[in-house]
């Protein structure tokens, strides 16, 4: 029976160029403590640090670079599952894929660094050589072949972490006039500009697209109706892939000619819809109004 049971550690090992900084990193968003490259032979004392904390969840990365990782790592990693609730997650990738990847990043395999003698394909080899016993105990194996660092993050995220933390999407609106300038760094832009225009109905023109009796005018267009109907598909088929990708920040730039009217009504209309579609509680900026 593990000492402390509430203490959840997932040790992340594996191939150098698979992918551990990543999973240790989705781990982190995930809600985890995490720490990387600590010496195998410092895990024990740090647990016991831990244990008198208000910390639940750890994540450690061990690095085969750490001198004496071949000689301790298994057994002091053993000696920990016996006290605690551990799991091993190993990190690794096709030899070729793993090649291409350095080459293609053009940084240093650790086996290189200690052993400036040998070739990257040797390198890649000797490093697989040598974490097979870490391997063959791991509780969890991910193959990363295939995988982009968005999928990998998704997969760490969905296995260890919480579904509310998985879904979170920081979506931010933000009605805008053209005549100003478009909204820097907006990941989607869409132009109203063609829906009818409260600006030249006197009674309109003084109040904003927050006014009932504007948005009433604006909603009550045809063309606005069959324009929110295609947004909400559009948004419909891209917040799920987006969630999916790993995004966490998503921008939309709703623009009007001046951007107190047209444009405030629609991102108004898309708030309620993402956050009754989606359950999404978007971020909401009037630029131009005031």
């Amino acid at each position: 029976m593990a000492e402390n049971s509430k203490l959840r550690i997932v040790i992340v090992s594996g191939l150098s160029g698979a992918g551990k900084t990543v999973a240790l990193r989705a781990l982190e968003d995930s809600g985890f403590f995490c720490i990387d490259n600590l010496p195998v032979t410092l895990i024990e004392s740090f647990l016991s640090t831990i244990d008198s904390g208000g910390i639940t969840n750890i994540g450690i990365g061990v690095d085969i670079r750490e001198k004496s990782f071949l000689g301790d790592a298994y057994r002091i990693i053993t000696s920990v599952q016996e006290q605690h609730n551990v799991e091993t997650l190993f990190i690794e990738a096709d030899r070729d894929v793993m090649i291409r990847r350095f080459k293609e990043t053009r940084r240093p395999h650790p086996m290189v660094v200690i052993n400036k003698k040998l070739r990257l394909e040797d390198a890649v080899d000797e490093e697989r050589r040598q974490l097979m016993v870490l391997r063959e105990s791991a509780d969890r194996i991910v193959d990363t072949s295939n995988y982009t660092a968005h999928q990998l993050r998704y997969m760490v995220m969905s296995t260890y972490g919480q579904v509310e933390t998985l879904q979170k999407l920081n979506l931010a609106l933000i009605s805008f006039g053209y005549k100003y300038g478009i909204p820097q760094n907006a990941d989607l832009l869409f132009d109203v500009r063609f829906l009818p225009n409260p600006y030249f109905i006197p009674s309109l023109k003084p109040f904003t697209g927050l006014n009932k009796e504007v948005a009433d005018y604006v909603l009550a267009s045809v063309d606005t109706a069959e324009l929110l109907e295609r947004l909400e598909n559009l948004f419909d088929f891209l917040i799920p892939r987006y969630i999916s990708e790993g995004r966490v920040y998503l921008s939309i730039g709703i623009g009007c000619t001046g951007g107190m009217h047209r444009s405030p009504v629609i991102v108004e209309e898309i708030a309620k819809y993402m956050k009754k579609r989606h359950s999404i509680d978007a971020s909401i900026i009037h630029r131009d109004i005031g």
